[in-house]
């Protein structure tokens, strides 16, 4: 499949391009449309009449989604190399990602609700059947486009809703050949992607005519879209993030654990909402931790994401490199030291060394903050109730993972994280078939598996008498 030209990936005639930067170079490399928030209200309508075909046959849409998972899977060749050339990414991960979108349309395209019946010993047959809510305005962020995507209109359209898709403006390209690839397959109007910068995020989630609006982001433009929700009373879904905290046993094996350690807190250079942000390891064991982790950051392979032999691409953008840097400084100036890494890379891009930070104090922002970025710090811990503290002691709680050999003590400790998903000797694996939510700051609502489904439905029940009276 040809990468789409004119109207997908270039500005209308007289209208204002939104540039996107590669940030291997730091260069722009493309332009997309900046659309004017004044355009949603067509868009948005245009969505509502397209919902009233698509929500009333189950079987067609089960066929469309299953045509789209194919069309997603055949257009690989082109979705991947561009998702890496406006991300980052090593084009190996950005490949697995087409084919996690492409996977989530398959699993959901099989996904109907169960009309459920309601025995409560009254003399009325009652059920509670299951509706969709209407238009669905989907808000994804930069560090997974496709996935997240899908991970949101996947549901959505197999409940029988319609959706509105807004990228991130760093990453709007794969997203909107993704909308074209998938408007070769769905019924017009039943996925809209739109791109641009702001306002025309805060238009979409507070247009009157989105009935559900779910949003990954910062925690900030979370309570932002919440309110922005209230008036009209739209149902609002928000995954906001982590600070996921690794927990090491005293009986934990460092050599064995030690790579997964790595790459749960390093994939995707740091950019992950589940990634592991903090280590706290047994005093004993700290030093063994720290230099373990080290000698992979210092020797991975760092560079282009389109380099076969890259493992570790560059941060996506200059704000988030700069606050990378910010977190890294600030911890340094207050004693910290980088057994690898601990600063830019002198190269053109946004590429930050990896970076383990040992003798950090509890209380620095590259703690107790998300970084989203290629820094670790690892902290000491005298006894275990002291380290479960640590990790339940700051706002967000979306992960969090025990590491150890005893794996019933492992999993007696992970019972004790403040999170919505805890993972023994690894992290940050998810299936298509789990919950996905966060405690906390770190989200408001369910994602993934039938509660996903379920997210975009609502009930209505149905009363009929057990017999007609005379």
């Amino acid at each position: 499949m040809p990468i789409p030209q004119a109207a997908d990936r270039v500005p209308r005639r007289g209208a204002p391009g939104l540039d996107v930067v590669d940030p291997a170079t730091g260069e722009t490399f493309d332009q997309v449309l900046d659309q004017r928030p004044e355009e949603l209200d067509d868009l948005v309508d245009r969505s509502r009449r397209a919902w009233t075909g698509w929500r009333a046959d189950p079987a067609a849409r089960t066929k469309a989604l299953l045509a789209a998972a194919d069309a997603v899977e055949a257009a690989g060749d082109d979705l991947a190399p561009l998702l890496t050339r406006e991300q980052g990414k090593p084009l190996a991960e950005a490949r697995a990602e087409v084919a996690r979108t492409a996977a989530r349309l398959r699993y959901f395209s099989a996904m109907v609700p169960r009309t459920r019946p309601i025995d409560d010993g009254r003399p009325v047959h009652s059920e509670v059947r299951w509706r969709p809510l209407g238009p669905v305005a989907a808000i994804v962020p930069w560090n997974f486009p496709l996935q997240l995507a899908a991970a949101k209109f996947a549901p959505a359209l197999a409940a029988g809703n319609t959706v509105v898709l807004k990228p991130s403006p760093r990453t709007p390209l794969a997203t909107r050949l993704l909308g074209t690839v998938l408007a070769a397959v769905l019924p017009e109007d039943v996925l809209t992607v739109v791109t641009g910068r702001e306002p025309l995020g805060a238009r979409l989630v507070s247009h009157p005519g989105i009935r559900h609006v779910t949003f990954t982001g910062s925690v900030p433009t979370g309570r932002t879209v919440a309110t922005a929700t209230a008036a009209s009373l739209a149902r609002v879904t928000l995954e906001l993030g982590g600070n996921d905290a690794a927990v090491l046993l005293d009986d934990v094996d460092v050599d064995r654990v030690a790579d997964r350690l790595f790459w749960s807190a390093f994939r995707n250079c740091g950019q992950v909402c589940m990634a592991v942000k903090r280590v706290y390891a047994p005093a004993r064991l700290h030093a063994d931790v720290v230099e373990a982790l080290a000698q992979r950051a210092r020797t991975v392979v760092v560079g282009s994401g389109l380099d076969p032999d890259t493992r570790l691409g560059p941060v996506n953008n200059a704000a988030q490199l700069a606050r990378v840097e910010e977190l890294t400084h600030r911890a340094l100036a207050a004693g910290a030291r980088p057994a690898a890494g601990g600063q830019r890379l002198d190269r053109q891009g946004y590429f930050f060394a990896p970076t383990i930070l040992t003798a950090v104090p509890p209380d620095a922002a590259v703690v107790t903050e998300e970084q989203f970025g290629p820094v670790l710090p690892v902290l000491p811990y005298r006894n275990l109730d002291e380290a479960v503290d640590a990790a339940n002691g700051t706002g967000f709680g979306l992960g969090g993972s025990v590491w150890g050999t005893d794996l019933d003590r492992a999993a007696a400790t992970a019972d004790r994280l403040e999170c919505g998903t805890a993972w023994i000797n690894h992290h940050a694996e998810l299936s298509l078939a789990q919950p996905f939510a966060g405690v906390k700051d770190s989200g408001l609502g369910v994602a993934g598996g039938p509660w996903g489904l379920y997210g975009n439905l609502r009930p209505f029940v149905v009363h009929r008498p057990r017999e007609e009276g005379p």
